[in-house]
């Protein structure tokens, strides 16, 4: 599978429903695939915590979840096809999953993965979700939390602690949950798809300004769409594939 390189971190040049079919194939497979989705901003904080960078080099796919992405893939005359956002993922596999592959829900806040769960099983009753938790990262937390998950034998798990949280507590824990073939960190996944948060128009989200919405609902992530719409295509104008 062809892969492109920013700020020494690899990106599947994939389509969504490639996307899809992969993730289907490792549930299948009788080894464990972590899945992340870097944006811009997850970006830019592997060029600085190396752990993190370390974790996204070593997923078995990387998906763009941002148009920053192919922008500056081709500024560094490379190729992404399409962006593959996190939330919609987790939709199109949800949507084609039977109750031979369970899924577990874990993050967000207090009874936000519930409500997500049900809107997921709503759409496709042959959904099996195997439980849902909020929890949090914090590793004093981990060993309840990896026994819930092993107690329903998940082979699906999606993890929604935001990043680069969610990343690092996969990567230390998901050699315990034996049963599950899939781990993927989905960031406000279960928000948008609870109703909690409300996603950009479509027009903005294929404009790549979905930030200006963003930004207008949520003026506090000032520094976090700084960090990606300015900081990273800075980072890869001065370093391009490369870590700084």
């Amino acid at each position: 599978m062809d892969r492109v390189t920013l700020l020494g971190v690899p990106i599947d040049a994939i389509t969504m429903d490639r996307a899809v079919g992969k993730i289907l194939a490792f549930l299948e497979s009788q080894r464990q695939h972590h899945v992340a989705t870097p944006n811009a901003e997850m970006l830019v904080e592997a060029a600085k915590n190396g752990t993190f960078r370390q974790i996204l080099q070593r997923t078995s796919l990387n998906l763009p979840d941002g148009t920053g992405l192919l922008w500056m893939a081709r500024m560094t005359r490379q190729v992404l096809p399409s962006r593959v956002t996190g939330v919609d993922t987790m939709q199109e596999l949800c949507a084609a999953l039977t109750a031979e592959y369970p899924v577990f829900l874990l993050g967000a806040r207090p009874g936000v993965a519930e409500k997500a769960a049900a809107k997921l099983k709503e759409r496709n009753p042959r959904l099996k979700i195997a439980g849902t938790f909020a929890g949090s990262p914090r590793e004093e937390e981990a060993r309840e939390i990896v026994a819930r998950i092993n107690a329903v034998n998940p082979s699906l798990l999606f993890v929604a602690y935001g990043s680069p949280a969610q990343e690092l507590w996969i990567a230390r824990h998901l050699n315990a949950m034996t049963g599950v073939r899939v781990a993927m960190g989905v960031g406000g996944s279960f928000d948008f798809i609870a109703g909690e948060q409300k996603r950009a128009p479509r027009f903005l989200r294929k404009l790549g300004l979905e930030w200006v919405w963003r930004l207008i609902r949520e003026p506090r992530r000032i520094g976090r769409i700084w960090n990606a719409v300015v900081v990273f295509p800075s980072l890869v104008v001065r370093f391009g594939r490369e870590c700084p």
